[in-house]
């Protein structure tokens, strides 16, 4: 099996294999010890977060269930058009279950607050959020993860998951796109 290696263009790592591994299982531990007596229902937002919710299903240590939705703000640019709308909805109703949001990014906070209500109105026992990744210095909207891998600064990132224009999802470490990040 062949390493996957960002191609040598504009794109810089973040965050390495290893430490995204190690995050993802910090999340998993946490996410265990606030649900330890039930049994939460998973929702991974599509498409940004697929590989992100498979690595942490497997690192959390109490039974879950999944479903995914999937949103559109971005379509092909590197800048939010601003307009958040589900693309695909849940399989399931939600009614009455404790509700995880798992999200590859919270950046602005228009797609974690559109959910927020979306979801709310289906009156499920609790709802939390769970971000990889926090670009708080773009936030427009007031609104938190309660659960949060990595802060990142204000840079356009690709890689485990993450696109631009549907490339570079495959790559499994978190990169920079443009000039390196100033350390």
């Amino acid at each position: 099996m062949s390493r996957q290696r960002a191609p040598k263009s504009n794109l810089h790592r973040l965050i390495g294999r290893d430490a995204l591994a190690r995050g993802v299982r910090a999340l998993g531990r946490e996410i265990s010890q606030d649900y330890a007596d039930r049994s939460p229902r998973l929702i991974g937002v599509l498409k940004g977060a697929w590989i992100f919710i498979a690595d942490l299903v497997r690192a959390i240590e109490v039974p879950v269930t999944v479903d995914f939705l999937s949103v559109a703000s971005y379509g092909y640019a590197t800048n939010s058009c601003g307009e958040v709308r589900i693309v695909q909805d849940l399989d399931a109703p939600i009614k009455g279950l404790d509700v995880l949001v798992i999200e590859d990014i919270l950046d602005t906070g228009r797609t974690v607050t559109f959910l927020k209500e979306v979801l709310n109105a289906r009156r499920p026992r609790s709802l939390r959020v769970a971000a990889l990744l926090d670009k708080a210095s773009r936030r427009i909207l007031r609104v938190e993860a309660d659960y949060v891998g990595f802060k990142i600064p204000n840079r356009f990132v690709v890689g485990y998951g993450l696109d631009c224009a549907e490339r570079y999802r495959q790559l499994p470490e978190i990169f920079v796109m443009g000039n390196p990040p100033s350390r």
